[in-house]
């Protein structure tokens, strides 16, 4: 029997513009993420279109580690699919500011120097040895509990959830206030 959970991601997006707020949703809660575009404005544009464009709806998170990380966004839920707005891959957006200093920390996930697409993760705990080598776009502004629970789930081989973990829905929202 294959079991799912479920929820929903916000992303808010502070900016000089109206800010704009992706949501994620699942059966587990809501996530809300706050996007940083002025420290990371390319990953977080293809961030923001991809959760646009549904691309992110109904994907699995594919990789949770306890105690590190949460690791999602490719559409074929192997962790070795998924492409940008930019076409396949694209560059780094590393600051010397931001850094993996608690749980909700938002990067993207990588294979290597600029070799960003569309897999993103949220930390569950510091991971400083990740510093400098994945860009930060964002942090977790509401649904940490969500996080949390989320990354309790037992996992097998290659830290793949024993049942899927879903996102339902990635959207933004545009306007002032972020979404409750």
């Amino acid at each position: 029997m294959v079991c799912s959970r479920l929820f929903s991601l916000s992303i808010p997006i502070p900016h000089p513009k109206p800010n704009r707020f992706s949501h994620l949703t699942n059966g587990q809660g809501s996530i809300t993420l706050e996007l940083y575009t002025e420290h990371a404005p390319k990953t977080c544009a293809n961030f923001a279109t991809l959760a646009r464009r549904g691309y992110y709806d109904r994907t699995v998170f594919h990789r949770i580690i306890p105690n590190f990380m949460l690791q999602g966004g490719d559409p074929t839920g192997t962790g070795r699919g998924g492409s940008s707005i930019y076409g396949d891959k694209f560059a780094d957006e590393i600051g010397p500011g931001l850094k993996h200093t608690g749980a909700g920390i938002l990067s993207m996930a990588n294979a290597g120097p600029d070799t960003n697409g569309s897999q993103f993760f949220v930390t569950l705990a510091p991971a400083p040895w990740l510093d400098g080598k994945h860009t930060i776009f964002g942090r977790v502004t509401r649904g940490m509990a969500t996080v949390r629970r989320m990354g309790l789930v037992p996992t097998g081989a290659e830290d793949r959830p024993l049942e899927d973990v879903r996102i339902v829905t990635a959207r933004v929202v545009e306007g002032s206030e972020e979404p409750v």
